[in-house]
């Protein structure tokens, strides 16, 4: 090609683009001065006229344009129906190179004159493409072939068109910031050229056969993740003719010959789509143009699907494959964290914080396709969501209507994707062409667990780094990995940590297993995980930090002290009666769950909802478990008492003292997400809940057939980011062993901060509290933009929607936590020194008789109660009172036994009734002679035979 045919392609390409354009444009302003009723005529002559005007491009300058007009035709589901229905004409021939042509490549690639080769060569193409037209054939032996030949010159049209392209893309996301088509446009550049090489066609077309094992004739189509298509078998190639087996197919845009055949469309299309499931995600090797052209319809039943063209192919490394599928699944189950963690793991990163609106996103890569006809309602729900999740970010960057256009929240975008999206798209516009309707998430999860189910299965038997490489720090840690082996062995462990104090000093810092169900990372140190109601424990030891420092006293009436929760009966109601669970209010808000789970995640609103409920029973007559009232209600005293919010107390008076910054939350802020474990059931414990019957002795939302219905939903519920950013003081506690056990230490021994722990990495406290994202001020930088709309501390630790979090933590102009402490006695940051030494979190000398209920404060408890003052008392075997501490739903745990100055914690992410925690708890106070809990102690020695006994005993999570 001459550089006067390159310079006139060129300017015919620009030219029509401009027009085009220019068109739409002077569309938007007309419209707002004409009758709504003429405004969609207008946009159908306007669609007509322009699909016309790249249809009559594409076809004169053929090349890449052709591809591209391919992929166009099949996106019914976003595309005006001129488009689709003109363009779909480049889908079935363009006008044939000159026999001449053809016969002279296939001679000078070959070697052999035509008729040494073949005994019939058909001089009409069955098709002319934009790279190459295809002859059907017979060879010199008799075997039927198709001849693909490559177009003379193609490779230096291409190469052009690609050129052009790539500077329409510059321009438009000049014209129009917000579509940024470059990571598209740098892929095709990188893979196009390759499909000029047939050899390397051929090569993928055996592949990926291989792959599928279409060539077998064994049982396979037993095996679950069988496909059943069809793919030519590979007779000969060079760089620019592919001889292949000739199969007797029926083209997908031929309804007539489809319908007389009897063929499932249905069916059809679901079997192209596991098709590339399985090259997606088992194979990690996949077809990245499933456009209609490159599919024919066996003629012969079943009429098994005919895959073609494989020039243009995407290799996945292992773990760009794992995080596909983690994804995908992760978008199934819509699960924020493991999405994000998905994210990070394939290179997209984010310049803010926008979770929810990723997982839309993401939801709507993998929706459902639908038939043609529905694609004007399509495109309509495809348009608000976009408006939707700019207006989010216009809020969350403190962007102007220009800006926030010009403004992108992806600062890092994989090119490894961009076929994968590209394949997703296409096969969604064969489903609308088809005009069926095909569910991805039923079809191709399988193939997404399968990548998975390999580490999945993993336990310790399998992989020899299933206990994270930490050091040992005695021979009872040594003995407590043998156990968790075994444990893991019998699938009771997904991912765990279990860590120990033994006066002052840890004795045990143990992480093992993976994140998650589909997260095959490992357990570390520093993971934090979802502890439920331990998290009552942390919310106690605020009210007696507020008791400690004089701002509030356990026989105060709450109702002096947060006026409106003086209403219905409620007057009465003291501070020690929320700590003993007797205030009478142990089913308000029960009802949240089913009216709508997510209520709870709005603080305010809770705090609003639990003041005006009304007591079941008279203050202190009953000792009934208030398992998510209780955390409103301390939420609510301590708020008010201390003139904080609940979450700056949290880290002022507990976090930086015990140094545990960035592994002890109440509700996380962005940036974490990488660190969270996920959250699965252990089913055959679930099942036994069927067995047992109702309690008195327990609050009517936690009976037992009630907790097993709770148990199911509450994995899909605190996996969510919606949850896990909330205050939810007695159910949302995030934090690792390490920071639980640190804590319980200190409580053992009445508030003094033991030593800093520094063997495991990394070091407890090394992560920043509140992580930031780079603020609009950093990425206006980037883009050498000298405006700034956006103060120094970027979009700061917004948490989730509502009010209570937009006063949350408090920040100075750097961005550190701003700290002031309202008590002269209280431990002020300040006074912290670098080793913690002499620090104390209270100062009262009979605090552990305060939190147990025992001594001066037994009146302000419930005889014979198993709380004491907002926690759960420990006894041994011997009923002697030992100790303090409090679980959570699901067996994790913190604990402390004060003779003994010894703390634990086990936080894990396997949900069950608590037998791998007691059996846990058990070894070790045993190799260590310290009393094991009575509670653990009748649940270890009883054994599986009688598990139903024990869960007939109260649930106390």
């Amino acid at each position: 090609m001459g550089w006067g045919n390159i310079y006139k392609r060129r300017v015919r390409v620009f030219a029509v683009a401009l027009i085009i354009y220019f068109d739409y444009k002077a569309l938007q302003q007309r419209e707002k001065w004409v009758n709504k009723s003429k405004k969609a005529s207008l946009w159908e002559k306007a669609h007509e006229r322009n699909a016309r005007r790249a249809l009559n491009l594409i076809v004169d300058l053929e090349g890449l344009w052709v591809k591209l007009g391919q992929y166009l035709s099949t996106r019914a589901d976003v595309l005006p129906e001129a488009y689709t229905r003109l363009l779909k004409q480049l889908q079935d021939s363009l006008p044939p190179r000159s026999l001449k042509e053809v016969c002279q490549t296939i001679e000078k690639e070959l070697g052999k004159t035509m008729d040494d080769l073949f005994l019939d060569f058909d001089k009409v193409p069955l098709a002319t493409a934009s790279i190459a037209q295809v002859h059907r054939a017979t060879l010199s032996d008799g075997q039927e072939v198709v001849v693909k030949v490559q177009h003379d010159g193609i490779k230096a049209v291409i190469l052009e068109d690609l050129k052009n392209a790539k500077s329409i893309v510059d321009w438009i996301a000049w014209a129009e910031p917000q579509y940024n088509f470059h990571p598209m446009i740098d892929e095709w550049c990188k893979e196009a050229p390759k499909e000029l090489d047939f050899n390397h066609e051929a090569e993928n077309t055996q592949k990926v056969s291989r792959n599928l094992h279409c060539n077998k004739r064994s049982d396979d189509s037993k095996l679950a993740n069988h496909v059943d298509v069809l793919i030519p078998e590979v007779i000969q190639s060079t760089e620019k003719v592919l001889i292949l087996e000739y199969m007797d197919g029926v083209r997908l845009n031929d309804a007539e010959s489809l319908q007389a055949l009897g063929v499932d469309k249905q069916k059809l299309v679901e079997e192209i789509t596991r098709a590339y499931a399985h090259q997606i995600y088992v194979d990690g090797f996949f077809n990245g143009d499933p456009h209609p052209g490159n599919f024919l319809v066996s003629k012969e039943p079943p009429h098994r699907p005919i895959l073609l063209d494989f020039g243009l192919t995407k290799l996945l490394s292992s773990s760009l494959k794992q995080a596909l599928a983690k994804m995908f699944l992760a978008a199934a189950e819509g699960d924020h964290v493991a999405l994000l963690a998905a994210f990070a793991e394939m290179g997209l990163k984010f310049r803010l914080d926008v979770p929810e609106q990723a997982m839309e996103v993401t939801s709507v890569f993998f929706r459902s396709a639908t038939p043609a006809n529905e694609a004007l309602e399509n495109m309509k729900m495809l348009s608000e969501q976009r408006s939707k999740n700019l207006k989010v970010i216009q809020e969350k960057m403190k962007l102007n209507e220009k800006e926030v256009k010009r403004f992108n929240p992806v600062d890092a975008f994989p090119s490894d994707i961009v076929i994968f999206g590209r394949v997703l798209n296409l096969l969604r516009g064969l489903s609308a062409t088809m005009n069926v309707r095909i569910v991805y998430m039923d079809i191709m999860r399988p193939f997404a667990e399968s990548v998975l189910q390999c580490n999945l299965n993993r336990g310790p038997a399998l992989n020899p780094r299933w206990i994270y490489d930490t050091p040992i720090h005695s021979d009872v840690e040594a003995k407590l990995r043998q156990l968790l082996v075994e444990l893991g062995n019998a699938e009771k462990i997904l991912g765990i940590q279990v860590c120990a104090y033994k006066d002052g000093e840890v004795i045990i810092d143990t992480a093992a297993g993976v994140l998650g169900k589909y997260d095959p990372r490992p357990v570390q140190p520093d993971s934090l995980f979802s502890v439920f109601s331990v998290t009552k424990g942390i919310c106690a030891g605020l009210v007696h930090w507020l008791v400690d420092n004089g701002k509030l006293k356990l026989e105060d009436n709450i109702a002096n002290i947060w006026p409106e929760f003086g209403s219905n009966g409620k007057d009465q109601i003291k501070v020690h009666h929320v700590l003993n669970h007797t205030s009478g209010l142990h089913n308000a808000m029960s009802g949240i769950n089913q009216e709508d789970p997510f209520l709870m995640t709005d603080w305010d609103k809770c705090l609003k909802r639990i003041a005006t409920s009304a007591p079941e029973t008279a203050p202190g007559h009953e000792q009934l478990y208030h398992y998510l009232s209780f955390g409103w209600l301390c939420g609510g005293i301590i708020e008010r008492a201390s003139g904080r919010r609940f979450q700056e107390l949290l880290e002022e008076v507990l976090v930086r003292p015990l140094k545990i910054d960035g592994e002890l939350y109440v509700g996380i802020p962005p940036g974490v997400e990488s660190r969270l474990a996920t959250l699965t059931i252990d089913t055959s414990d679930l099942n036994k809940l069927s067995h047992v019957g109702n309690h008195s002795d327990l609050p009517t939302t936690f009976q037992p057939q009630k907790m097993a219905q709770l148990a199911t939903t509450l994995p899909a519920i605190f996996n969510s980011l919606y949850a896990r950013r909330a205050i939810i003081p007695a159910a949302n506690g995030h934090c690792s062993a390490r920071a639980l056990a640190r804590y319980y230490a200190a409580l053992a021994e009445g508030g003094r901060v033991p030593p800093p722990h520094y063997s495991s990495m990394p070091t407890l406290g090394s992560h920043p509290h509140i992580p930031k994202f780079p603020s609009q001020q950093t990425v206006k930088k980037q883009k050498s933009r000298k405006r700034t709309c956006l103060d120094d501390d970027g979009p700061g630790p917004t948490q989730n929607s509502n009010s209570s979090i937009q006063n949350g933590y408090g920040r100075d102009g750097e961005g550190n936590v701003y700290i002031q402490v309202p008590s002269d006695n209280s431990c002020s940051i300040d006074d912290i020194s670098s080793d913690n030494r002499n620090i104390k979190l209270f100062h009262n000398p009979r605090v552990h008789d305060a939190f147990m209920g025992v001594g001066e404060y037994e009146n302000l408890t419930y005889p014979n109660g198993m709380f004491g003052l907002g926690f759960k008392r420990s006894y041994s075997t011997n009923e002697e009172l030992i100790g303090f501490g409090h679980s959570g739903i699901g067996g994790s745990t913190g604990f402390c036994n004060i003779e003994h100055k010894f703390a634990m914690a086990v936080t894990l992410n396997k949900m069950s009734f608590g037998t791998v925690t007691a059996k846990i708890i058990h070894l070790i106070c045993s190799e260590l002679n310290i009393p094991v809990p009575h509670e653990i102690s009748r649940l270890v020695e009883t054994g599986s035979t009688s598990q139903l006994e024990i869960l007939r005993k109260p649930l106390i999570n």
